[in-house]
Protein backbone atom coordinates (compact mmCIF):
# COMPACT_ATOMS: atom_id res chain seq x y z
CA UNK A 1 0.00 0.00 0.00
CA UNK A 2 2.73 2.29 0.97
CA UNK A 3 4.50 0.96 -1.94
CA UNK A 4 1.45 1.94 -4.64
CA UNK A 5 1.40 5.27 -2.63
CA UNK A 6 5.13 6.21 -3.03
CA UNK A 7 4.80 5.29 -6.69
CA UNK A 8 1.69 7.89 -7.00
CA UNK A 9 3.45 10.48 -5.22
CA UNK A 10 6.35 10.15 -7.36
CA UNK A 11 4.58 10.08 -10.41
CA UNK A 12 2.38 13.63 -9.12
CA UNK A 13 5.86 15.07 -8.88
CA UNK A 14 6.92 14.31 -12.27
CA UNK A 15 3.64 15.57 -13.93
CA UNK A 16 4.84 19.25 -14.42
CA UNK A 17 8.89 18.01 -15.43
CA UNK A 18 7.01 15.88 -18.32
CA UNK A 19 4.24 18.97 -18.97
CA UNK A 20 6.88 21.70 -19.11
CA UNK A 21 8.91 19.50 -21.46
CA UNK A 22 6.14 18.39 -23.96
CA UNK A 23 5.49 22.17 -23.97
CA UNK A 24 9.02 23.32 -24.59
CA UNK A 25 9.90 20.79 -26.92
CA UNK A 26 6.77 21.55 -29.02
CA UNK A 27 7.31 25.45 -28.91
CA UNK A 28 11.12 25.04 -29.81
CA UNK A 29 9.78 22.59 -32.93
CA UNK A 30 7.34 25.82 -33.98
CA UNK A 31 9.81 28.04 -33.64
CA UNK A 32 12.49 26.25 -35.80
CA UNK A 33 10.12 25.06 -38.47
CA UNK A 34 7.35 27.65 -38.45
CA UNK A 35 8.26 31.07 -36.76
CA UNK A 36 11.62 31.30 -37.88
CA UNK A 37 10.89 30.55 -41.43
CA UNK A 38 8.35 32.66 -41.97
CA UNK A 39 10.25 35.73 -40.15
CA UNK A 40 13.19 35.38 -42.28
CA UNK A 41 10.39 35.63 -45.37
CA UNK A 42 9.44 39.09 -44.23
CA UNK A 43 13.26 39.91 -43.31
CA UNK A 44 14.66 38.89 -46.79
CA UNK A 45 11.37 40.83 -48.27
CA UNK A 46 12.54 44.32 -46.84
CA UNK A 47 15.92 43.21 -46.64
CA UNK A 48 16.70 46.13 -49.56
CA UNK A 49 14.42 48.81 -48.48
CA UNK A 50 10.44 49.63 -49.00
CA UNK A 51 11.38 50.72 -52.68
CA UNK A 52 12.77 47.70 -53.75
CA UNK A 53 9.66 45.70 -52.25
CA UNK A 54 7.40 48.33 -53.74
CA UNK A 55 8.79 47.63 -57.12
CA UNK A 56 8.82 44.07 -57.13
CA UNK A 57 5.10 44.16 -55.97
CA UNK A 58 4.33 46.35 -58.94
CA UNK A 59 6.50 44.73 -61.62
CA UNK A 60 4.05 44.02 -64.47
CA UNK A 61 4.88 39.70 -64.08
CA UNK A 62 4.30 40.34 -60.14
CA UNK A 63 0.79 41.81 -60.91
CA UNK A 64 -0.09 39.54 -63.85
CA UNK A 65 0.26 36.58 -61.60
CA UNK A 66 -1.67 37.94 -58.29
CA UNK A 67 -4.62 38.92 -60.77
CA UNK A 68 -4.06 35.38 -61.92
CA UNK A 69 -4.19 33.96 -58.38
CA UNK A 70 -7.26 35.78 -57.53
CA UNK A 71 -8.98 34.80 -60.09
CA UNK A 72 -8.30 30.85 -59.98
CA UNK A 73 -8.89 30.97 -56.51
CA UNK A 74 -12.03 32.78 -56.97
CA UNK A 75 -13.77 30.47 -59.21
CA UNK A 76 -12.28 27.34 -57.32
CA UNK A 77 -13.50 28.39 -54.27
CA UNK A 78 -17.28 29.05 -55.97
CA UNK A 79 -17.44 25.97 -57.45
CA UNK A 80 -16.41 24.14 -54.23
CA UNK A 81 -18.60 26.11 -52.42
CA UNK A 82 -21.98 25.38 -54.02
CA UNK A 83 -20.63 21.52 -54.58
CA UNK A 84 -19.83 21.65 -50.51
CA UNK A 85 -23.16 22.84 -50.21
CA UNK A 86 -25.06 20.46 -52.86
CA UNK A 87 -22.96 17.29 -51.41
CA UNK A 88 -23.46 17.96 -47.83
CA UNK A 89 -26.81 18.29 -47.95
CA UNK A 90 -27.64 15.07 -49.79
CA UNK A 91 -25.25 13.27 -47.22
CA UNK A 92 -26.87 14.64 -44.43
CA UNK A 93 -30.25 14.58 -45.42
CA UNK A 94 -30.78 11.67 -47.46
CA UNK A 95 -30.05 7.87 -47.79
CA UNK A 96 -29.05 6.69 -51.55
CA UNK A 97 -27.34 3.91 -53.78
CA UNK A 98 -23.79 4.83 -53.55
CA UNK A 99 -23.18 7.33 -50.36
CA UNK A 100 -20.20 6.09 -49.18
CA UNK A 101 -18.36 6.50 -52.86
CA UNK A 102 -19.04 10.03 -52.81
CA UNK A 103 -17.96 10.36 -49.37
CA UNK A 104 -14.64 8.71 -50.71
CA UNK A 105 -14.45 10.36 -54.09
CA UNK A 106 -15.14 13.91 -51.57
CA UNK A 107 -11.61 12.86 -49.88
CA UNK A 108 -9.60 11.56 -53.27
CA UNK A 109 -7.69 15.00 -54.05
CA UNK A 110 -6.33 14.45 -50.40
CA UNK A 111 -4.78 10.94 -50.95
CA UNK A 112 -3.49 12.08 -54.69
CA UNK A 113 -0.71 14.01 -54.99
CA UNK A 114 -1.17 17.75 -56.47
CA UNK A 115 1.77 16.90 -59.35
CA UNK A 116 -0.03 13.85 -60.05
CA UNK A 117 -3.39 15.87 -60.40
CA UNK A 118 -1.99 17.94 -62.26
CA UNK A 119 -0.63 15.29 -64.70
CA UNK A 120 -4.38 13.75 -64.64
CA UNK A 121 -5.51 16.85 -66.82
CA UNK A 122 -2.11 16.45 -68.95
CA UNK A 123 -3.72 13.15 -70.16
CA UNK A 124 -7.00 14.03 -70.47
CA UNK A 125 -6.28 17.59 -72.18
CA UNK A 126 -2.84 17.62 -73.64
CA UNK A 127 -2.10 17.35 -77.38
CA UNK A 128 -1.97 13.09 -77.11
CA UNK A 129 -4.54 12.62 -74.77
CA UNK A 130 -8.08 11.75 -74.25
CA UNK A 131 -9.59 14.82 -75.87
CA UNK A 132 -6.64 16.56 -76.70
CA UNK A 133 -7.08 16.38 -80.61
CA UNK A 134 -10.79 17.24 -80.55
CA UNK A 135 -9.54 20.40 -78.38
CA UNK A 136 -6.90 20.54 -80.91
CA UNK A 137 -9.39 21.06 -84.07
CA UNK A 138 -11.44 23.34 -82.74
CA UNK A 139 -8.63 25.75 -81.11
CA UNK A 140 -9.61 25.18 -77.77
CA UNK A 141 -6.94 25.62 -75.28
CA UNK A 142 -7.35 23.77 -71.69
CA UNK A 143 -3.90 23.20 -71.07
CA UNK A 144 -1.07 26.21 -70.64
CA UNK A 145 -4.00 28.47 -70.34
CA UNK A 146 -6.21 29.87 -67.33
CA UNK A 147 -9.19 27.19 -67.84
CA UNK A 148 -6.47 24.71 -66.93
CA UNK A 149 -4.88 25.96 -63.95
CA UNK A 150 -8.64 27.04 -62.75
CA UNK A 151 -9.67 23.07 -63.06
CA UNK A 152 -6.16 22.34 -61.21
CA UNK A 153 -6.80 24.48 -58.65
CA UNK A 154 -10.65 23.51 -58.13
CA UNK A 155 -9.24 19.94 -57.82
CA UNK A 156 -6.85 20.30 -54.99
CA UNK A 157 -9.25 22.32 -53.19
CA UNK A 158 -11.96 20.25 -53.59
CA UNK A 159 -12.72 18.59 -50.06
CA UNK A 160 -12.15 21.63 -48.09
CA UNK A 161 -15.81 22.73 -47.87
CA UNK A 162 -17.92 19.71 -48.13
CA UNK A 163 -15.20 18.00 -45.02
CA UNK A 164 -16.10 21.07 -42.73
CA UNK A 165 -19.77 21.13 -43.35
CA UNK A 166 -20.87 17.25 -43.88
CA UNK A 167 -19.53 16.07 -40.04
CA UNK A 168 -21.33 19.03 -39.12
CA UNK A 169 -24.90 19.01 -40.68
CA UNK A 170 -24.93 15.14 -39.29
CA UNK A 171 -24.39 16.26 -35.70
CA UNK A 172 -26.83 18.96 -36.22
CA UNK A 173 -29.84 16.44 -37.38
CA UNK A 174 -32.95 17.75 -38.91
CA UNK A 175 -35.87 18.15 -36.04
CA UNK A 176 -35.23 22.39 -36.98
CA UNK A 177 -36.04 21.44 -40.56
CA UNK A 178 -38.47 19.14 -40.43
CA UNK A 179 -40.45 21.40 -38.37
CA UNK A 180 -40.32 24.60 -40.96
CA UNK A 181 -41.36 22.54 -43.51
CA UNK A 182 -44.14 21.22 -41.05
CA UNK A 183 -45.59 24.51 -40.67
CA UNK A 184 -45.28 25.62 -44.42
CA UNK A 185 -41.98 27.25 -45.12
CA UNK A 186 -41.02 25.96 -48.67
CA UNK A 187 -37.33 23.88 -49.15
CA UNK A 188 -35.53 27.01 -50.30
CA UNK A 189 -37.47 29.43 -47.10
CA UNK A 190 -36.29 26.47 -44.96
CA UNK A 191 -32.66 26.68 -46.35
CA UNK A 192 -32.23 30.11 -45.91
CA UNK A 193 -33.93 30.85 -42.92
CA UNK A 194 -32.82 27.91 -41.14
CA UNK A 195 -30.17 25.18 -42.51
CA UNK A 196 -27.81 28.56 -43.87
CA UNK A 197 -27.70 30.33 -40.25
CA UNK A 198 -27.04 27.04 -38.70
CA UNK A 199 -23.91 26.08 -40.74
CA UNK A 200 -22.79 29.50 -41.89
CA UNK A 201 -19.79 29.28 -39.25
CA UNK A 202 -18.60 25.87 -40.82
CA UNK A 203 -19.41 27.46 -44.01
CA UNK A 204 -17.23 30.05 -43.63
CA UNK A 205 -14.31 27.98 -41.77
CA UNK A 206 -14.56 25.78 -45.14
CA UNK A 207 -14.30 28.88 -47.24
CA UNK A 208 -11.38 30.17 -45.28
CA UNK A 209 -9.68 26.75 -45.83
CA UNK A 210 -10.45 26.59 -49.32
CA UNK A 211 -9.04 30.29 -50.23
CA UNK A 212 -5.23 29.32 -48.74
CA UNK A 213 -5.33 26.17 -50.07
CA UNK A 214 -6.04 27.67 -53.83
CA UNK A 215 -3.77 31.05 -53.71
CA UNK A 216 -0.82 28.57 -52.38
CA UNK A 217 -1.19 25.68 -54.66
CA UNK A 218 2.07 24.85 -56.40
CA UNK A 219 2.46 21.64 -57.84
CA UNK A 220 -1.13 21.06 -59.96
CA UNK A 221 -0.66 24.27 -60.95
CA UNK A 222 3.17 24.09 -61.77
CA UNK A 223 2.26 21.03 -64.11
CA UNK A 224 -0.48 22.54 -66.37
CA UNK A 225 0.47 26.27 -66.59
CA UNK A 226 3.28 26.21 -68.75
CA UNK A 227 5.16 28.57 -67.25
CA UNK A 228 4.46 31.87 -69.38
CA UNK A 229 5.29 34.85 -67.44
CA UNK A 230 2.91 37.25 -66.89
CA UNK A 231 0.31 35.00 -68.72
CA UNK A 232 0.48 31.85 -66.98
CA UNK A 233 1.81 31.97 -63.44
CA UNK A 234 0.27 32.08 -60.28
CA UNK A 235 1.97 33.93 -57.65
CA UNK A 236 3.95 30.54 -56.21
CA UNK A 237 5.49 29.92 -59.79
CA UNK A 238 6.44 33.76 -59.83
CA UNK A 239 8.44 33.08 -56.72
CA UNK A 240 10.10 30.16 -58.00
CA UNK A 241 11.18 32.13 -61.20
CA UNK A 242 12.47 34.84 -59.44
CA UNK A 243 14.10 32.54 -57.30
CA UNK A 244 15.98 30.50 -60.14
CA UNK A 245 17.07 33.71 -61.48
CA UNK A 246 18.46 34.60 -58.24
CA UNK A 247 16.48 37.68 -57.98
CA UNK A 248 16.32 37.06 -54.32
CA UNK A 249 14.54 40.40 -53.18
CA UNK A 250 11.87 40.40 -55.39
CA UNK A 251 11.37 36.46 -55.06
CA UNK A 252 11.18 37.40 -50.86
CA UNK A 253 9.01 40.23 -51.78
CA UNK A 254 6.08 38.38 -53.61
CA UNK A 255 6.34 35.46 -50.98
CA UNK A 256 5.40 37.70 -48.16
CA UNK A 257 2.09 38.47 -50.00
CA UNK A 258 1.47 34.69 -49.73
CA UNK A 259 2.94 33.93 -46.24
CA UNK A 260 0.70 37.41 -45.25
CA UNK A 261 -2.54 35.32 -46.97
CA UNK A 262 -1.10 32.17 -44.23
CA UNK A 263 -0.87 34.47 -41.51
CA UNK A 264 -4.62 36.64 -41.65
CA UNK A 265 -5.68 32.68 -42.87
CA UNK A 266 -4.41 31.42 -39.31
CA UNK A 267 -5.73 34.30 -37.58
CA UNK A 268 -9.09 33.53 -38.88
CA UNK A 269 -9.62 30.47 -38.33
CA UNK A 270 -8.42 30.65 -34.31
CA UNK A 271 -10.82 33.35 -34.00
CA UNK A 272 -13.70 31.22 -35.82
CA UNK A 273 -12.69 28.14 -33.43
CA UNK A 274 -12.73 30.23 -30.15
CA UNK A 275 -16.37 31.94 -31.26
CA UNK A 276 -18.38 28.54 -31.77
CA UNK A 277 -15.90 25.95 -30.83
CA UNK A 278 -16.16 23.98 -33.88
CA UNK A 279 -12.87 22.26 -33.06
CA UNK A 280 -14.33 21.05 -30.09
CA UNK A 281 -17.31 20.00 -31.94
CA UNK A 282 -15.40 18.32 -33.68
CA UNK A 283 -13.36 16.19 -31.47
Amino acid sequence: MSAATSKGKVRAGDAPLVKWTLIIVALAFMLVALVLPLASVFVEAFAKGWQVYLASIRDPDALSAIRLTLLASGIALTMNLLFGLAAAWAISRFSFRGKNLLISLIDLPLAVSPVVAGLIFVLLFGLHGWFGPWLDDHSVRILFAVPGIVLATIFVTFPFVARELIPFMQAQGTEEEEAALVLGASPWRMFFSITLPNIRWSLLYGVILCSARAMGEFGAVSVVSGHIRGETNTLPLHVEILYNEYNFAAAFAVASLLSLVAVVTLAVKKIIEDKTGIRGEKA
